[in-house]
């Protein structure tokens, strides 16, 4: 009897190791075709990035060792500080008025009402469409002379109109604005989930305790929102710091330098004038705000959470 058990458990070892390899191999054979492209599309040249920051490199001659040298460069170079500004600036106004925005559009549309989902699509509509076709769109809303905005401001009593994209002082505000319109249908969705998922019960005994919505909204509907908030929070620092597509279409960095960020310089001294070294230490830079803003904010949610 002793021996057919042990028998019995040698034959099956075999079998348990074969189906763990089985599993292991199925897992593999999902997960490496995703790795492989992340590393040949991603990871390689994030890491070439990396190493290009410390040399001089122009696509034409072997790369050379330059140390800091890039680095150094970019303290005193005045295209970079004026980028510099413009993203942080660009930042400070996509970031606080995009979350604003969206909750408040989450707040509004988390009703149940009849036809309530063809305004969830209308708002979320923007986010899909073609980033040219927006640009070219508000370029024409904008237009100084012959644009509807201007008319308007015009029809009531505005003398000085602004000048828009065509105005170094107020192209900035009209990328945000631009910006602001086109992404918070993404983020009011992301709301409505969050908002979705808070159980009604928690309203239920604020009602119970006498709250009003206003209550209600700020120590029920902001403390339950707070996971959805950060994560909202996060994307959209990251968004704003490396936008580029946006500012490219509709300004392509100016009047001047009005409109020029990071990402815009990175592109200009790499690809058009042929700098890789020097664009990939902007681009290092930048990586490392990010990487700073995103920590800086890891953090205060960490501290929360306490």
């Amino acid at each position: 009897m002793t021996t057919l058990t042990q028998r019995a458990s040698v034959t099956r070892r075999p079998t348990s190791r074969s189906l763990r390899r089985r599993r292991i191999l199925v897992g593999w054979s999902f997960i490496l075709p995703n790795f492989l492209g992340f590393a040949l599309f991603t990871l390689i040249p994030v890491i070439a990035a990396f190493v290009l920051a410390f040399m001089h490199w122009d696509a034409y001659n072997p790369p050379t060792w330059a140390g800091i040298d890039n680095f150094v460069r970019l303290v005193g170079d005045s295209n970079f500080h004026v980028a510099f500004t413009n993203t942080v600036l660009y930042a400070l106004g996509h970031v606080p008025l995009t979350l604003a925005l969206s909750l408040g559009l989450a707040l509004l549309l988390n009703q149940k009402l009849k036809g309530i989902a063809f305004f969830r699509v209308a708002i979320f509509f923007p986010y899909i469409t073609s980033l040219v076709a927006i640009a070219i769109v508000w370029n024409m809303l904008f237009d100084p002379i012959n644009g509807p905005i201007n008319q308007f401001l015009h029809m009531i009593g505005i003398a000085n109109a602004p000048g828009w994209t065509a105005s170094t002082g107020w192209a900035l505000p009209a990328v945000i604005i631009t910006s602001v319109w086109r992404d918070m249908g993404y983020y009011m969705v992301l709301f409505l989930a969050g908002l979705q998922a808070i159980p009604s019960e928690y309203y239920e005994a604020a009602e119970v305790d006498g709250a009003g919505r206003w209550q209600k909204f700020w120590n029920v509907t902001l403390p339950s929102l707070r996971p959805t908030t950060f994560l909202v929070l996060v994307l959209l620092s990251v968004s704003s710091f490396k936008v580029f597509d946006l500012i490219f279409v509709m300004t392509q960095g100016g009047p001047g330098r009005a409109t020029l960020v990071l990402s815009q310089l990175i592109y200009q001294d790499g690809i058009l004038n042929g700098q890789f070294g020097y664009s990939s230490a902007i681009s290092l830079v930048l990586f490392l705000i990010v990487l700073v803003v995103t920590v800086f904010q890891f953090k205060i949610q960490q501290r929360r959470e306490r």
